[in-house]
Protein backbone atom coordinates (compact mmCIF):
# COMPACT_ATOMS: atom_id res chain seq x y z
CA UNK A 1 0.00 0.00 0.00
CA UNK A 2 1.29 3.41 -0.93
CA UNK A 3 -0.11 6.86 -0.35
CA UNK A 4 1.42 9.78 -2.22
CA UNK A 5 0.59 13.26 -0.99
CA UNK A 6 1.31 16.38 -3.01
CA UNK A 7 0.19 19.95 -3.57
CA UNK A 8 1.79 21.75 -0.68
CA UNK A 9 3.60 25.03 -1.03
CA UNK A 10 4.01 28.58 0.18
CA UNK A 11 0.96 30.82 0.19
CA UNK A 12 -0.02 34.11 1.77
CA UNK A 13 -2.61 34.30 4.51
CA UNK A 14 -6.09 34.20 3.02
CA UNK A 15 -4.95 32.17 0.06
CA UNK A 16 -5.84 28.66 -1.06
CA UNK A 17 -4.14 25.37 -1.77
CA UNK A 18 -5.39 22.00 -2.92
CA UNK A 19 -3.66 18.91 -1.59
CA UNK A 20 -3.88 15.58 -3.37
CA UNK A 21 -3.38 12.03 -2.14
CA UNK A 22 -3.15 9.16 -4.59
CA UNK A 23 -3.44 5.65 -3.22
CA UNK A 24 -2.18 2.40 -4.69
CA UNK A 25 -2.47 -1.15 -3.44
CA UNK A 26 -5.79 -0.68 -1.71
CA UNK A 27 -9.44 -0.47 -2.60
CA UNK A 28 -9.95 3.18 -1.90
CA UNK A 29 -13.66 3.02 -1.30
CA UNK A 30 -13.32 0.52 1.56
CA UNK A 31 -11.26 2.81 3.75
CA UNK A 32 -11.76 5.82 5.92
CA UNK A 33 -9.37 8.33 4.41
CA UNK A 34 -8.06 11.14 6.53
CA UNK A 35 -5.82 14.18 6.55
CA UNK A 36 -3.57 15.04 9.46
CA UNK A 37 -0.98 17.74 9.99
CA UNK A 38 2.04 18.24 12.16
CA UNK A 39 3.69 21.53 12.96
CA UNK A 40 7.24 21.72 14.32
CA UNK A 41 7.36 20.77 17.97
CA UNK A 42 3.73 19.69 18.04
CA UNK A 43 1.90 16.40 17.92
CA UNK A 44 0.21 15.15 14.80
CA UNK A 45 -3.23 16.72 14.58
CA UNK A 46 -6.41 15.46 12.95
CA UNK A 47 -7.73 17.66 10.14
CA UNK A 48 -10.48 15.85 8.21
CA UNK A 49 -11.80 12.41 7.32
CA UNK A 50 -14.16 10.92 4.77
CA UNK A 51 -15.95 7.58 4.60
CA UNK A 52 -16.55 6.76 0.95
CA UNK A 53 -19.31 4.23 1.62
CA UNK A 54 -21.56 6.57 3.59
CA UNK A 55 -20.28 9.84 2.22
CA UNK A 56 -19.81 11.16 5.72
CA UNK A 57 -17.15 13.75 6.38
CA UNK A 58 -15.84 15.26 9.59
CA UNK A 59 -13.55 18.20 10.23
CA UNK A 60 -11.61 19.52 13.15
CA UNK A 61 -13.00 22.71 14.64
CA UNK A 62 -9.93 24.63 13.52
CA UNK A 63 -10.56 23.98 9.80
CA UNK A 64 -14.32 23.48 9.65
CA UNK A 65 -15.82 25.85 7.12
CA UNK A 66 -12.49 26.55 5.43
CA UNK A 67 -11.29 23.12 4.28
CA UNK A 68 -13.16 20.59 2.16
CA UNK A 69 -12.29 16.92 1.76
CA UNK A 70 -13.28 15.15 -1.44
CA UNK A 71 -12.19 12.37 -3.71
CA UNK A 72 -12.34 10.58 -7.02
CA UNK A 73 -12.68 6.84 -6.60
CA UNK A 74 -11.95 6.25 -10.29
CA UNK A 75 -8.50 7.70 -9.71
CA UNK A 76 -8.05 6.40 -6.17
CA UNK A 77 -7.43 10.00 -5.24
CA UNK A 78 -8.42 12.19 -2.33
CA UNK A 79 -8.20 15.95 -2.11
CA UNK A 80 -8.14 18.62 0.56
CA UNK A 81 -9.22 22.03 -0.66
CA UNK A 82 -7.90 24.61 1.78
CA UNK A 83 -9.32 28.12 1.62
CA UNK A 84 -8.83 31.07 3.89
CA UNK A 85 -5.45 29.80 4.99
CA UNK A 86 -3.95 31.17 8.18
CA UNK A 87 -0.36 31.16 9.45
CA UNK A 88 -1.41 28.61 12.08
CA UNK A 89 -2.23 26.18 9.27
CA UNK A 90 1.49 25.90 8.56
CA UNK A 91 2.48 22.25 8.94
CA UNK A 92 3.38 19.09 7.13
CA UNK A 93 0.16 17.54 5.91
CA UNK A 94 -0.26 13.77 5.75
CA UNK A 95 -2.92 11.60 4.19
CA UNK A 96 -3.78 8.33 5.88
CA UNK A 97 -5.96 5.26 5.41
CA UNK A 98 -7.96 3.36 8.02
CA UNK A 99 -8.82 -0.12 6.73
CA UNK A 100 -11.50 -0.86 9.32
CA UNK A 101 -14.05 1.62 8.10
CA UNK A 102 -16.90 -0.90 8.38
CA UNK A 103 -16.46 -1.33 12.14
CA UNK A 104 -14.75 1.89 13.21
CA UNK A 105 -16.56 4.29 15.50
CA UNK A 106 -17.21 7.59 13.79
CA UNK A 107 -15.41 9.88 13.45
CA UNK A 108 -11.97 8.27 13.46
CA UNK A 109 -9.80 11.16 14.58
CA UNK A 110 -6.96 9.41 16.40
CA UNK A 111 -3.86 8.79 14.27
CA UNK A 112 -3.35 5.34 15.83
CA UNK A 113 -6.31 3.86 13.94
CA UNK A 114 -4.75 4.67 10.58
CA UNK A 115 -2.52 1.91 9.26
CA UNK A 116 -1.15 3.61 6.17
CA UNK A 117 0.43 7.01 5.78
CA UNK A 118 1.70 9.15 2.96
CA UNK A 119 5.05 10.89 3.12
CA UNK A 120 3.68 14.34 3.86
CA UNK A 121 3.61 17.62 1.98
CA UNK A 122 4.69 20.96 3.45
CA UNK A 123 2.20 23.81 3.66
CA UNK A 124 3.57 27.20 4.69
CA UNK A 125 1.29 30.18 5.17
CA UNK A 126 2.94 33.57 5.47
CA UNK A 127 1.34 36.47 7.33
Amino acid sequence: VQLQASGGGLVQAGGSLRLSCVASGLTFSRYNMGWFRQAPGKEREFVAVVNWTTGRTFYSDSVNGRFTISGDSTKNAMYLQMNGLKPEDTAVYYCAADPKSSIRAWPPTHPDVYNYWGQGTQVTVSS
